[in-house]
């Protein structure tokens, strides 16, 4: 195939970056992709990469799926956008529609639309203030929310997210995340009762009252935090807490969501129906598009033009979208997905019994991470083995993330469409590179 359509070299284009392009943003590698097919990335020197990355969690049903090219060359030829706001269209609605059937629960549903996960952090706290008349929201330890004022003042990491970057928006206030890894209440599951929900009682006692508290905002599983799982019954303790306190649950799934843990919405799987959902991302496979589904009656408590913005559902973004839940469906995506998250938590199981440096094998479905540490029994984390790992991966042609606190942990987030082939030959560069770090 032609890909080969610049006289650019991945060096030249680096040098331009460092000149025109802010140094705030950084990028996990120097290579400038030119085309990406399936699990296939291509740059401009025509290097293959196998990615395990998904552009964090983007691209859950492949680079450049001919469902979703069609959809969006067929629908840029029509209408590229009319701002739904002056002049409604179709397909925004049919989007609305199947993600209020898809999204967990039984209660009726609206949605709303937004560009990007970070807007939609931001419109469900806005829908959950006004529907109950209160202003504190509570995030988590190791949580990501996004990078606007709002986003990063709910999310944990102070570096790089948050330092020098304030002031914040008030009335954050913050608690400890279920993390049977490293117990922030020193327990071990599942002797501990689960105490760390519980500890939302303790909470509205010491730290913010539950009748001045609009909303609990909290990641099914945590991305950048570290894929941190929570056992099953910690949402429904949190849930019934909220509900006795009249506080409403947004679930961020933002990375969890739209088949990445090998079901629609990780919610399904704790079997919580949360009142407001967040889901961007692998929506519209690399369109910007993000929405806020929740229960009806607060979705329509704002008044109108309360909520809304210029690009929101922009309709080439929901042709993708709907392309995406086309792909998902026909191609039985979320079964695959099972199967290779059976597959990557065996073959990493196996590999924590052969390197000590693996500390902890953690997730759902193929939304799985490897924490990587000095010693067992302290838990040192291995921050600089892990981006070693990372370094050795993409030297050899594979694209990995490193996240947690620490940056100690390896996750992955391959597309769901990768071939048994691609996703072995990945994990065989994983195994020679750790033999290679612990070597």
């Amino acid at each position: 195939e032609a890909y080969m359509t610049t006289s650019h070299t991945n060096a030249s284009l680096q040098e331009l970056r460092s000149t025109f392009i802010a140094k705030g943003i950084s990028s996990a590698t120097s290579n400038y992709i030119v085309q990406g097919k399936g699990a296939i990335l291509v740059d401009v020197e025509g290097n293959e990469f196998i990615d395990f990355a998904g552009g964090i969690a983007v691209m859950n049903v492949g680079h450049s799926h001919p469902k979703v090219v069609k959809a969006i060359k067929d629908q840029a030829e029509k209408l590229t956008h009319t701002c739904f706001m002056v002049s409604p269209y179709e397909s925004s609605v049919t989007l609305a529609e199947k993600l209020c059937r898809e999204v967990p629960g039984d209660s009726p549903k609206a949605a709303m639309f937004a560009n990007s996960g970070a807007e939609a952090v931001e419109n469900a706290v806005k829908i959950a203030r006004y529907h109950t008349q209160k202003s504190a929201i509570i995030a988590f330890d190791n949580g990501f929310h996004g990078r606007t004022l709002m986003g990063m003042t709910l999310t944990s990491k102070i570096k790089p997210y948050k330092y020098g970057l304030g002031p914040f928006a008030p009335e954050i206030y913050r608690m400890p995340f279920a993390n049977c890894y490293r117990c922030p209440f020193n327990k071990e599951y599942p002797d501990c009762d689960v105490a760390c929900a519980d500890h939302l009682e303790y909470f509205f006692i010491n730290h913010v009252a539950a009748e001045q508290t609009a909303a609990i905002i909290i990641e099914p599983i945590q991305g950048e935090g570290g894929f941190i799982t929570p056992p099953k019954e910690y949402f429904q303790k949190l849930k019934a807490i909220c509900e006795k306190n009249n506080v409403l649950m947004i679930a961020d799934e933002i990375q969890t969501g739209i088949g990445r843990t090998g079901y629609m919405f990780a919610m399904e799987y704790f079997g919580v129906e949360a009142d407001l959902t967040t889901t961007a991302k692998s929506l519209a496979a690399g369109m910007p598009l993000s929405a806020v589904v929740g229960k009806k009656e607060i979705m329509d408590s704002v008044h109108p033009s309360g909520i809304g913005g210029t690009y929101g559902g922009n309709p080439v973004a929901c042709e993708a979208a709907l392309a995406v839940f086309d792909i998902l469906e026909s191609e039985n995506l979320l079964e695959r997905a099972k199967e290779i998250g059976k597959v990557l938590n065996k073959t990493f199981l196996s590999f924590q019994e052969k390197y000590d440096i693996i500390g902890d094998v953690r997730g759902l479905g193929p939304m799985i991470a490897m924490e990587l540490v000095q010693d067992r029994q302290t838990k040192a984390p291995a921050a600089e083995e892990t981006k070693a790992l990372v370094n050795y991966c993409h030297e050899k042609g594979l694209i990995v993330l490193a996240c947690g606190s620490y940056g100690n942990v390896l996750r992955f987030l391959m597309p769901l469409v990768i071939t048994d082939e691609q996703l072995q030959k990945g994990i065989d560069i994983i195994n020679d590179g750790l033999r290679k770090i612990t070597g």
